[in-house]
């Protein structure tokens, strides 16, 4: 069997432009994605989806990889894959902006550590979210959703030299504005409480002003503040399912879904 070079790279085309597209949502999406997991890993994972995806998609044109046109249907698949990606990274966005909002009022800002999966300081509190949440997000088949979602992007938005729109690219952005509302309702019970909480103390040190307020009232904010998180966590994964919903719905709208 005689294949020409021009066979050979629609063949090849049919493997590279998926890989290009999934590679750069693993890359970019949460857990996947994150520091923690060595480059091999990541490499490994987008060549096994690739290969468990590109079979069942439908006939790609043939584009000359090593071209203008290849060039420009690369940078589509890629800023694809990056925007799939970073709609989910969006998602937990709300929780870290979230904890530290909590940090900053149970006062355990200054508490704070690198974050491994992303390269940042965060409070200690938004860690302990982040972590809450992966673990609800594999625990929900998050991943596996994604998944069907990447399989479905190749049918509604298929390999060619069109890509994102800037309309996909509005709506990304217009969707940015939940990290500040989600953020807030995950934070409300204990901004709420801590500020009765406070209010109660500044009625002390009026009453009593030779009680060192400092001493006494870091312990309790702290203390009441541990007790709210404890007791708000279970509200905690309803508001992580709308929003992952809500993310995988915009993913979708921005694949012509």
């Amino acid at each position: 069997m005689i294949f020409s070079s021009a066979e050979l790279l629609s063949q090849l085309g049919i493997v590279v432009w998926p890989l290009l597209r999934i590679s750069a949502m693993v890359s970019s999406m949460p857990v996947f994605g994150s520091r923690l997991l060595p480059k091999r890993l990541k490499v490994v994972l987008a060549i096994a989806l690739t290969m468990a995806i590109a079979p069942h998609l439908p006939p790609i044109e043939p584009i000359e990889i090593f071209s203008v046109n290849g060039g420009i249907v690369a940078i589509q698949q890629v800023l694809i894959g990056l925007a799939m990606g970073f709609t989910l990274q969006l998602v937990f966005s709300v929780f870290v902006l979230g904890g530290q909002v909590i940090a900053l009022t149970m006062g355990l800002g200054f508490a704070s550590l690198n974050d491994p999966a992303s390269g940042v300081v965060v409070p200690t509190v938004s860690q302990f979210y982040t972590i809450f949440i992966t673990l609800l997000f594999l625990a929900m088949n998050g991943h596996l959703v994604m998944i069907e979602v990447l399989a479905n992007s190749f049918i509604s938005l298929p390999v060619s030299q069109m890509g994102l729109d800037s309309e996909a690219v509005w709506k990304m952005l217009g969707w940015a504005k939940f990290i500040f509302s989600g953020a807030v309702l995950m934070a409300l019970p204990a901004m709420a409480s801590l500020l009765i909480v406070n209010l109660g103390f500044g009625v002390m040190t009026r009453a009593a002003p030779q009680l060192n307020i400092f001493a006494i009232g870091f312990p309790v904010i702290m203390t009441i503040g541990f007790m709210i998180m404890l007791l708000s966590l279970p509200s905690t994964i309803p508001l992580f399912e709308n929003l992952l919903d809500s993310g995988y719905q915009l993913i979708r709208s921005m694949m012509g879904g």
